[in-house]
C-alpha cells in the first residue's frame, strides 16, 4: 500500500507485530484499506492473528501490550498513535461474541445511555441519540425492556446500540453471531445492512461465511499475512 490515502476510514499500512519474548512475528507486512460505509470481512483459522489485528485497530497494541510493532494505522486519516484512549472510544469500538459480558444495566435505555453519560453529553442529546439509534436498529420496542429478558440476538443489538451511542464511526464485530440462533442472526444481519447504508464502516471478524453476505470485500488472514480471499481457507 505504501502511500497513505486519506479517503480510507481505516488504513493499515505495512504493519508487523511480534509479541515480547516471541521469536516469530504474529503479523507480517499487513495492508488493509476500508472506506466509509464499507463492510469488510476477515476470516482465518484459530491462531492466525485475528485477535492481534483487532487489538492493533483498537489501539490496545502497542499502547497496552508490549512487543515489536512496525508500520502505521490510520483512522479517518489520523494516525492512531496520535489519539488518546478517550478519543479512540468515540471513533472505533468492538462488539464481542457474548452479549451478556457487555451488558450491565437492567434497562435497555440505561444501557444505551451509559457511554455518553460518562462523556458528559447533555441529557437532551443523549435522548436524541437513543431515539436515532433505536430507530436505526429497529429496536424501539425494546427501549424500556430488561436486557436479561431478551433473546440472544436482541441482546447483541442492545450492545451494538450502546456502542453507537458514542457516535463511533467504525465497528468491529468479533464473531458477534457465534452464539445467536437463526432468528437473532437475521436481526443482526438486517442491522448490519442498515448501518452500512447509514455510512458506518464495519469490520467483521468471522468464521461463518454465511454471515458475510453484506461484505464488500473478504480477506483471509493466514500465516501472519492478509490477502484477498480467493475461496480457499488454508
Amino acid at each position: 500500500m505504501g502511500d497513505i490515502d486519506n479517503g480510507y476510514m481505516v488504513e493499515v499500512d505495512r504493519v508487523s507485530f511480534r509479541y515480547q519474548n516471541s521469536a516469530k512475528p504474529v503479523l507480517t507486512d499487513i495492508n488493509l484499506g476500508v472506506r466509509r460505509g464499507q463492510v469488510v470481512g476477515i476470516v482465518g483459522l484459530s491462531g492466525s492473528g485475528k485477535t492481534t489485528l483487532m487489538n492493533i485497530l483498537n489501539g490496545i497494541i502497542p499502547r497496552r501490550i508490549n512487543g515489536d510493532f512496525q508500520g502505521r494505522v490510520l483512522l479517518n486519516g489520523q494516525e492512531i498513535t496520535e489519539k488518546d484512549v478517550f478519543e479512540l472510544s468515540t471513533v472505533i469500538a468492538t462488539v464481542f461474541q457474548d452479549p451478556d459480558s457487555q451488558i450491565v444495566f437492567s434497562s435497555v435505555e440505561d444501557e444505551i445511555a451509559f457511554g455518553p453519560e460518562n462523556l458528559c453529553v447533555p441529557p437532551d442529546e443523549i435522548l436524541q441519540r437513543i431515539d436515532d439509534i433505536t430507530e436505526l436498529l429497529q429496536i424501539e420496542n425494546l427501549r424500556y425492556r430488561n436486557p436479561n429478558n431478551l433473546s440472544g440476538g436482541e441482546k447483541q443489538l442492545v450492545v451494538i446500540a450502546s456502542v453507537l451511542s458514542l457516535n463511533v464511526e467504525i465497528l468491529i464485530l468479533d464473531e458477534c453471531m457465534a452464539q445467536i440462533d437463526n432468528k437473532g442472526r437475521q436481526l443482526i444481519m438486517a442491522a448490519i445492512k442498515n448501518l452500512r447504508d447509514s455510512g458506518k464502516t464495519i469490520i467483521m471478524v468471522e468464521h461463518d461465511f454465511s454471515n458475510l453476505a453484506y461484505a464488500d470485500q473478504i480477506y483471509l488472514l493466514a500465516d501472519g499475512r492478509l490477502k484477498p480471499y480467493d475461496g480457499v481457507l488454508q
